[in-house]
């Protein structure tokens, strides 16, 4: 996640450290331990007592293990927590999707409490999971990946004081993904963004350690953002991109999607269908701005892939040029 303020403190592994921050890290590891151990047995209570009483139970059942994960310093753990009392009170079928979402949370524990024993790329992926930050000058030390980065999408949201943007690349040569991460708070209001969708930047990004490795920073850029077409491919190759990524870290909740020549379809919602008839479902409270730019006509539609379908960010027609969707 890069540039602005977060709300984590860099904690160094290396060797180098000072012995006055390797204990601050060894400290807060030890915080950090003891606040995971004591939500996995939360979890486990809860599967035990069962999920009938979760209807009916107040937010601070779930608000007050979340906060307990925050003063443990797992802060992206317990943002998982606190959005899950909404969910015996959304919809059908919601002992289901709770005990689904008890069971990533009980994997990531599981796996950060096993963590020496994981690949180093999905050991980072859990710190990261858990609350654990990399810092810039670290991310910009790995290997540089040179590319024209197109700008699929930006968007921004504000949760818990925190400000968010999330900044999509795709490389027009290499096809890699890439997501740039800002973080600020409202006292200071993020810059204006300087990469905007619909164009290209020739750029050198620096990879976090992630598994698999989205997250970037921009190392160097080689040229101005310049106007481009973008890219696109099929519902069938996102999906298989999305399932590899999926296998290498279960606990995504967003992907990048850029979909060519895809026409809106109505079945059982608003559905984008490309020219295969492979269709996705939209996730959207205002399809109307779509709907009358499409005019009925093929787009380039790209967007986060959601469980709960695709968000668009920016549509693309060889004739009207870009829309931008909050």
């Amino acid at each position: 996640m890069s540039g602005g303020i977060t709300r984590f403190d860099y904690v160094s592994e290396r060797a180098s450290i000072p012995n006055g921050s390797r204990e601050t890290a060894e400290r807060r590891a030890r915080l950090v331990d003891a606040g995971v151990a004591e939500f996995a047995q939360w979890l486990r209570d809860q599967v035990a007592h069962g999920l009938a009483s979760a209807e009916r139970a107040p937010r601070s059942l779930w608000d007050e293990a979340s906060r307990r994960l925050v003063d443990a310093q797992a802060r992206a753990l317990a943002d998982r927590v606190r959005p899950l009392a909404a969910v015996p009170r959304r919809g059908e079928r919601w002992p289901s999707r709770l005990l689904e979402e008890y069971g990533l949370l009980h994997l990531l524990v599981r796996a950060y409490q096993r963590q020496d024993s994981l690949p180093p790329g999905l050991r980072a992926t859990v710190r990261t999971r858990v609350g654990f930050t990399v810092s810039r000058e670290e991310v910009l030390a790995s290997p540089h990946v040179r590319d024209t980065w197109y700008v699929s999408g930006v968007h921004e949201s504000e949760q818990d004081g925190l400000l968010t943007r999330r900044t999509w690349l795709r490389g027009l040569t290499t096809g890699r993904p890439a997501l740039l991460l800002a973080f600020s708070v409202p006292s200071h209001p993020l810059d204006p963004p300087d990469l905007l969708p619909g164009t290209a930047v020739d750029a050198s990004l620096a990879f976090h350690p992630d598994a698999p490795p989205l997250r970037a920073a921009v190392a160097l850029r080689h040229a101005p953002p310049e106007p481009a077409d973008p890219p696109g491919t099929t519902v069938m190759d996102l999906l298989r991109e999305y399932a590899a990524a999926l296998s290498h870290d279960p606990w995504l909740d967003r992907w990048p999607a850029d979909l060519s020549s895809v026409r809106l379809a109505r079945s059982d919602g608003l559905h984008l269908v490309d020219p295969s008839g492979d269709a996705l479902p939209l996730d959207t409270h205002d399809p109307w701005r779509l709907l009358s730019f499409s005019g009925g006509t093929p787009l380039t539609v790209s967007g986060e892939w959601t469980p709960s379908g695709l968000h668009p960010l920016s549509a693309w027609h060889p004739t009207e040029g870009l829309v931008t969707f909050p």
